[in-house]
């Protein structure tokens, strides 16, 4: 029997990484609040400042951004100045932590960690038990993807995302009709609708809560162009209704992501188009290594988006279902044209442009 050699360094090493991933843990976490309560935002406008002054500049009690200062500095993202005991925020790192930068905010998606840890006692039961966690669970996670949309998808939407289909925008103003499923809380379609009276908009998404917000939205706009309803995608019936329909990062998130695609197909129209954004990844592991986020995602996936599948007795495609699986579902569903495109600004996506004929 051959003994296996205890390589030490590579045990140090692991060791040492470990205990870097504990220390980014917490700063993910420390990141999320540093974004919720604004205070990358304050101190991207402040001089350098003591603690109290950034609390009232914040508005916050400041005892607590005294010790949440105590993680930025540790962890090397704000600065510190040890003998006037005052802090500020380099402006390279307040080019990816603040709102002011838009779609380049990183700090965003640091809310994900927290709202994961929320599930973790019923993602370890789902492991002994199987089954999935309800979509009910997760607290804030229409606001969170609202606001990952909001960069991603929402602040490109005029500028890039409609060009990426020849003629669309042309056709948006002389009128047609449009779905998104999977709408959330509606904020691409609420715009959309602001920017084209000419065009009819139809959302539909499963939470009732996401569909009360989108209401909510389009009410305060008075748009007369635009309808919200709760409806499961997998249950849609329609046929022939739709000159554009869109699912952005939804389809692989559905308990029957084949029925709901067949469904597009069939409401589509005959030279209707459909576009996809979902996530850009490989369907098979050893095709992620290299994936600059696979680990997030793939955490994600196993916490969210592959749970709330199986919770409703579905397939679990989860976040990295992949190119390959999607292609093949999409023919599978009837479709008979499919061009993959990448935009700049978002790594995390491809834009899938779909056509029937």
């Amino acid at each position: 029997m051959m003994t296996q050699t205890f390589d030490t360094h590579k045990a140090e090493a692991f060791a040492e990484r470990m205990l870097n991933i504990l220390n980014s843990g917490a700063i993910a976490l420390m990141t999320s609040i540093g974004h919720r309560t604004e205070l990358f935002d304050t101190l991207a406008e402040l001089p350098p400042a003591t603690s109290q002054q950034i609390a009232d500049a914040a508005g916050l009690n400041e005892r607590y951004v005294r010790e949440w200062l105590g993680a930025m500095v540790t962890s090397r993202l704000i600065d510190y100045d040890a003998i006037a005991k005052t802090f500020s925020l380099p402006a390279e790192h307040a080019a990816f932590l603040t709102r002011a930068v838009a779609s380049d905010n990183i700090a965003v998606f640091a809310q994900y960690i927290p709202l994961l840890g929320t599930v973790e006692e019923q993602i370890i039961d789902c492991f002994y038990k199987g089954g999935g966690v309800p979509y009910s669970e997760f607290k804030r996670f229409h606001a969170v993807m609202a606001e990952d949309s909001g960069q991603s998808t929402v602040s490109a939407l005029f500028d890039y995302v409609l060009l990426l289909i020849p003629g669309l925008t042309e056709a948006l103003q002389q009128g047609i009709d449009v779905l998104d499923l999977g709408c959330g809380c509606g904020r691409a379609l609420n715009q959309l609708a602001k920017a084209f009276p000419n065009s009819r908009f139809t959302g539909y998404d499963f939470s009732g809560e996401a569909i009360a917000t989108a209401n909510a939205e389009a009410q305060l706009h008075k748009l007369q162009n635009i309808r919200f309803e709760v409806k499961d995608a997998a249950m849609l019936q329609e046929r022939d209704r739709y000159d554009w329909i869109t699912t952005f990062d939804a389809i692989h998130d559905q308990a029957k992501p084949d029925v709901v695609l067949q469904n597009i197909c069939q409401a589509l129209r005959s030279d209707g188009v459909y576009l996809m954004q979902d996530i850009h990844a490989a369907t098979n592991l050893e095709g992620n290594l290299d994936h600059p986020i696979g680990s997030l995602l793939y955490t994600i996936s196993c916490m969210h988006c592959m749970t709330v599948s199986l919770a409703y007795g579905g397939m679990g495609l989860g976040t990295m279902w992949g190119t390959e699986k999607a292609l093949q579902m999409l023919t599978e569903a009837g479709f008979k044209q499919v061009e993959i495109k990448q935009l700049a600004h978002d790594f995390q996506n491809d834009y899938y442009i779909i056509r029937k004929i």
